[in-house]
């Protein structure tokens, strides 16, 4: 039986068209009604990424790497998503993940990190298409066709509906999956990241928040 948290979980995400790390790829990326208590919107999503500096009821100040604080209207019943450190031994052929990646070498592109869906969530967000990480930068979510080891680094084969990529995933890059977590995880200082979308009124409103587990940084 799944867990009622982490079914809600997989439900909200797959209504919402992943506002956790995937943008729509054309389609418009504001968070279901249902899921967000805010007016839809065909804005672009406005991404945060930083520490908790307050969660006051509903109202969510992340301190951004710049110093800015940014205010987040969060849903009513908003989602809390855990970022834990995992490994690249934990994925296999069959497992649904997410990549950033940025340029390629040999064919494949280099990723600068992956992060694992459990499988409840699979499908959600799959695709290839642009990323805000860093300038260039891609996101792919996809399934895991193969693994093959490559000395320190690995090759995954991954394919999603009309497509398909090779990526290398070199030591460096850090690999985390999603759990689902609760309320006293989002404490001043975690680190989360928040795809928020703006409203007509300038305010930004998010369903749910990603925040890193044991000091681990979200890192999407």
């Amino acid at each position: 039986m799944i867990p009622r948290n982490l079914a809600r979980l997989a439900c909200l995400l797959a209504c919402a068209a992943l506002p956790l790390l995937c943008p729509a790829q054309p389609a418009p990326t504001a968070p279901a009604a249902a899921a967000a208590s805010a007016p839809a919107s065909n804005a672009a999503p406005v991404r945060l990424r930083g520490t908790v500096d307050k969660l006051e009821g509903n109202q969510l100040s992340v301190r951004t790497a710049d110093g800015q604080v940014r205010q987040v209207r969060l849903a009513d019943k908003f989602l809390v998503v855990g970022v834990a450190r995992s490994s690249i031994d934990a994925i296999g052929s069959g497992k649904f993940i997410g990549t950033t990646t940025l340029g390629e070498r040999d064919g494949a592109l280099v990723a600068l990190e992956v992060h694992i869906f459990p499988e409840q969530m699979r499908g959600t967000g799959e695709g290839h298409y642009d990323w805000d990480l860093r300038p260039a930068s891609k996101m792919t979510n996809a399934n895991v066709a193969t693994v093959t080891r490559m000395g320190a680094d690995h090759i995954l084969q991954v394919q999603y509906k009309g497509g398909e990529q090779r990526v290398l995933v070199p030591a460096s890059a850090v690999v985390v999956e999603f759990t689902p977590s609760d309320r006293s995880a989002v404490v001043v200082g975690a680190p989360v990241f928040v795809n928020a979308q703006r409203q007509p009124d300038g305010t930004l409103t998010a369903p749910r928040v990603n925040v890193g587990l044991n000091g681990q940084l979200p890192p999407m």
